[in-house]
């Protein structure tokens, strides 16, 4: 279940980010790279215990720190 919450929370964080004005990807891209950090760090806290505390607040840390470290750095490489 737990699984479950961190892409609920990591979605909602991508979709508030874009509405905010905090990202220029889109909505949808915006979703997708959030989903992918939670799930990233998700299976790195299955795997090596590494966490920042409960599911819900790894879920949102990781989703900001994937949509600030992804887009920034394609941008670099045009």
């Amino acid at each position: 279940m737990a699984l479950f919450g961190t892409v609920v929370i990591s979605g909602i964080v991508g979709y508030a980010a874009e509405r905010t004005g905090f990202t220029r990807n889109g909505i949808i891209p915006s979703i997708i790279i959030c989903i992918g950090g939670a799930f990233l760090f998700f299976f790195i806290r299955l795997m090596f215990g590494v966490s920042f505390g409960s599911h819900g607040l790894n879920a949102i840390i990781s989703s900001i720190g994937a949509l600030i470290i992804v887009p920034t750095h394609f941008r670099g490489r045009k």
